[in-house]
């Protein structure tokens, strides 16, 4: 029921001039019934009221969409943190192989003197059965191969555990947590080459990489969120690329007081009508259950919040290019030393 005009007059007791009460009447508020009213102030509640519920399920989309990528933002640093754990564990394992794999070196090449010492010495032994023993079980264990091959073998196993360790540090690197959020002067060709190792897998198998890198000098910003969005820059290139084999190109320069970096694959491209919405969270074009939609709309984000600009061309069968450009040096921040 609403209130929206007045009911009968209703008497009420006064008193007269002489002292006798009498009666007079007052208006009293009523509610007005909706067979009572007139389609026009239906029609104003009614409108009212979808308004109303239009903003309210706006108002509960922001808010989910807040609370979904506060979730993901979540999860990210709890996967920051964890990779960051494990790259340390795994690096200390890691160190003692390597000093191992020195030290077992220097001992092989000690063995390998001494049996130098007693080829030579082969032929001046007398008695004939005793040399005979030693020369078959030469034969036997193959000797000669295994001084040409045990060498190799060292080789490439230390260049394996070099790679483990170069992988270790680039995800140390990639996920460093830093709750402070200090702003730090950085190469950004260490920062891209180590989140291409870290995204090889995603790549190596469906392009080939080729750097162009320009004259950069060390940029003033928050290193791993900016690897954040050479990561997904990159992930992404990788799977635009529906031919057998493509390439993915980064270049680096600067512009006046700006560095950029862009990101250019030969895939399939972004068609016009989807170039509008590239950078709105959850938007994404892949299949279902192959993306959130989030990876460019939080890059977006760490972009403007380093004050640059994330900046997308694409062409139908020609490929995609991302270009992110950040200030050199930060508002407020001295430049770095050289």
């Amino acid at each position: 029921m609403i209130a929206t005009a007045q009911d009968a007059n209703t008497a009420a007791p006064t008193e007269s001039t002489d002292g006798s009460p009498s009666l007079c009447t007052i208006d009293q508020p009523t509610e007005m019934t909706l067979a009572e009213m007139s389609d026009e102030q239906i029609r104003a509640i009614v409108g009212e009221l979808l308004q109303a519920n239009k903003e309210l399920k706006v108002l509960n989309s922001k808010l989910s969409d807040a609370r979904n990528k506060l979730i993901q933002s979540e999860k990210l640093a709890s996967i920051g943190q964890l990779a960051a754990g494990v790259a340390h564990e795994i690096n200390n394992p890691i160190g003692f192989i390597f000093s191992n794999f020195g030290t077992l070196e220097q001992y092989l090449q000690d063995l390998f003197r001494m049996l130098s010492a007693y080829e030579d010495t082969e032929n001046s032994l007398q008695d004939a059965e005793a040399l005979g023993r030693v020369r078959q079980l030469r034969e036997d264990l193959d000797i000669d191969y295994l001084k040409e091959d045990i060498p190799n073998l060292m080789r490439e196993s230390r260049d394996g555990i070099q790679r483990v360790r170069k992988i270790v540090q680039d995800l140390k690197d990639f996920s460093r947590v830093d709750a402070r959020q200090e702003w730090e002067s950085v190469n950004l060709h260490q920062g891209i080459d180590s989140t291409l190792n870290i995204v090889n897998n995603e790549i190596k198998y469906k392009a080939d990489v080729v750097k162009q890198y320009g004259d950069v000098p060390e940029v003033q910003c928050l290193p791993s969120e900016l690897n954040q969005v050479f990561m997904n820059l990159l992930v992404n290139a990788a799977h635009a690329i529906t031919k057998e084999r493509g390439t993915i190109t980064i270049r680096t320069g600067t512009q006046g007081s700006d560095a950029w970096v862009e990101v250019s694959d030969d895939g399939a491209g972004i068609a016009p009508e989807n170039l509008q919405r590239i950078f709105d969270p959850f938007f994404t074009t892949k299949p279902v259950g192959q993306g959130t939609g989030l990876g460019l709309s939080l890059s977006y984000g760490i972009v403007q919040k380093h004050g640059g600009r994330l900046e997308v061309s694409s062409e139908i069968g020609h490929g995609t290019t991302f270009r992110v450009t950040v200030p050199v040096q930060r508002n407020g921040m001295a430049p770095p030393q050289a």
